[in-house]
């Protein structure tokens, strides 16, 4: 067949360890023989981002707002173990995705990819549940220092005009550890028209849970801003059947568990990074949740939601087999290739990331999956568990029949 010419490219950020090499595997074998593939390629690997200062970051989120659709690998964020197992590293760089979340100002939608044998083990689960995470702010733009001695904590802001507004934080008498956040109006009012327009869009029911009754300020404005922005959607909610609910988390948590699932829950930043977890891992594996990031001028960066996977990539490199799973990442391609074919009106683009998707989907239903699926599928399935190499090779296999298949159609 005569490869998918693309128009405008993609812009690709490369990661690290495991992820990394199923990256190159996923192009080579699933990507390239059918695709004229154009990307903007960005080594996002720790030790290019260490070499540019973290510079190639910021220059990838700048390239996906350019060009508007972005895929990425998972990357590592460096921790002091991970210092200690990269001396060569300057600093601790901050993490990847946290830069590019506060460049693009977007919101995260999660949601796990569903097969046939592997059911939710909440069992009244019957609908993916789609997490919405604002990525801006919280803890994950905090400041925070400790103190040994006894002394007071307050919190101060200088305004323009040099007027200052200070709040005693507390009095101690020995030791201590202190925190300060914040966020701000506008990445809260992205966060809710971006929660608003993806439940129009995916024409679900859209919860929004935080904790006024404690946070009277803080949390509260996040529901005073939701509840003004969905004035301009109340019309195409009605339209739609479909609704909108605010909850205090503790309740949403519990309304959650009795559901049945098929809505989209939006959650503050640290909320949604708990919760989007606990739902993948509910549902079946972090290694089949689909992550988007979600820009307020519609910028879209796809990837998979899990991390480096690095047990697996040190076996890799003594050159034992493993059984990884790529599906999250494979997602993640297929995301981006599709709204590229959205935005830049290919339906053959279109249509070849729906039949990717399908024959991931296909593989796993008839048997053939790796260990972690394996683990988890349920009584009365044949279940055949096979390394990476192969699993990966099986998807090519159905790949390939489908889409001779589809040449077929067009023939006749």
């Amino acid at each position: 067949m005569q490869k998918i010419q693309m128009q405008n490219p993609l812009v690709e950020m490369d990661g690290d360890e495991m992820t990394r090499i199923l990256w190159k595997m996923i192009k080579d074998r699933l990507l390239l023989p059918y695709l004229d593939l154009k990307s903007e390629y960005y080594d996002l690997g720790l030790q290019n981002r260490n070499a540019t200062r973290d510079q190639v970051t910021i220059d990838a989120a700048l390239a996906a707002k350019k060009y508007g659709v972005a895929v990425k690998c998972a990357t590592i964020t460096p921790n002091r173990q991970r210092m200690e197992e990269f001396p060569e590293l300057t600093e601790m760089w901050k993490s990847p995705n946290g830069t590019i979340r506060a460049i693009l100002d977007g919101t995260v939608f999660r949601t796990p990819i569903t097969v046939d044998s592997v059911k939710p083990v909440v069992k009244n689960w019957k609908y993916p549940i789609t997490v919405a995470r604002h990525a801006y702010g919280d803890v994950y733009r905090a400041v925070d220092f400790r103190t040994d001695a006894p002394g007071v904590c307050t919190l101060s802001f200088a305004n323009a005009n040099g007027e200052i507004q200070s709040a005693l934080v507390q009095k101690v008498d020995g030791p201590a550890i202190w925190q300060g956040m914040h966020n701000t109006d506008a990445s809260i009012r992205s966060f809710a028209r971006s929660c608003f327009q993806y439940a129009v869009d995916t024409r679900q029911d859209l919860w929004f849970s935080a904790k006024d009754t404690i946070a009277k300020i803080y949390d509260g404005e996040f529901k005073k801003i939701f509840e003004e922005e969905f004035e301009a959607y109340q019309s195409d909610f009605s339209r739609l059947g479909i609704s909108y609910l605010y909850t205090l988390i503790d309740d949403a948590v519990a309304r959650v568990i009795r559901s049945e699932g098929g809505f989209i829950w939006a959650c503050k930043n640290y909320d949604g990074d708990v919760m989007s977890d606990m739902i993948s891992t509910a549902f079946g594996s972090l290694a089949m949740m689909t992550s988007v990031l979600v820009a307020p001028d519609g910028t879209t960066e796809y990837e998979a939601a899990h991390g480096t996977v690095t047990r697996h990539y040190y076996r890799y490199l003594k050159g034992e087999q493993t059984s990884t799973n790529p599906m999250a990442t494979i997602f993640a391609w297929t995301g981006a290739l599709r709204r590229r074919g959205e935005l830049d009106g290919l339906p053959r683009l279109i249509r070849f990331a729906q039949t990717l998707e399908n024959s991931c989907i296909t593989v796993i239903n008839n048997g053939t999956m790796t260990k972690d699926l394996a683990s988890l599928t349920e009584s009365g399935f044949s279940v055949s568990v096979v390394n990476t190499t192969d699993f990966l090779q099986a998807i090519a296999d159905e790949l390939e029949q489908e889409m001779f298949d589809i040449k077929d159609e067009k023939e006749e």
